[in-house]
């Protein structure tokens, strides 16, 4: 399994502005160019995590990006969900009758622990932590 590039620039996003701090602005140029993220690309992050109520963002003059909450109450899962939608490692973990096989499965319940265990820990992950 592997996060998308978006999620992992959208991370890397949220990581900038919350080191930044909360209510401090950002120009979107300044974002891309010092974590290294395709300006047109970062443009559709900031729309998604924006219309996700992670993001705030602003035109004019002292215009730009900043978070919408405290980093603490951003979580590593929220973004990448964000971006990416719900997690899933196999679909059968959240859907019956995907599988023919799914009642005499012994991976069923294998892609269902590892899923709980990685969703519980990027729920518990918040960017607070992460530039501490």
């Amino acid at each position: 399994m592997q996060i998308t590039r978006q999620a992992d620039y959208a991370t890397r996003t949220i990581l900038h502005l919350a080191r930044i701090g909360k209510n401090q602005h950002v120009a979107t140029s300044q974002v891309a160019k010092e974590q290294k993220i395709p300006p047109a690309f970062l443009v559709k992050i900031i729309s998604q995590l924006s219309i996700a109520g992670i993001l705030h963002t602003s035109r004019g003059l002292h215009g730009g990006v900043r978070l919408a909450r405290e980093p603490e109450n951003i979580t590593l899962l929220e973004v990448v969900e964000a971006i990416d939608g719900p997690i899933q490692l196999n679909e059968c973990v959240d859907s019956k009758g995907i599988c023919s096989l799914e009642e005499i499965c012994p991976m069923k319940l294998v892609w269902c622990d590892v899923q709980n265990k990685l969703v519980a820990k990027l729920k518990k992950t918040n960017f607070a932590q992460l530039i501490t």
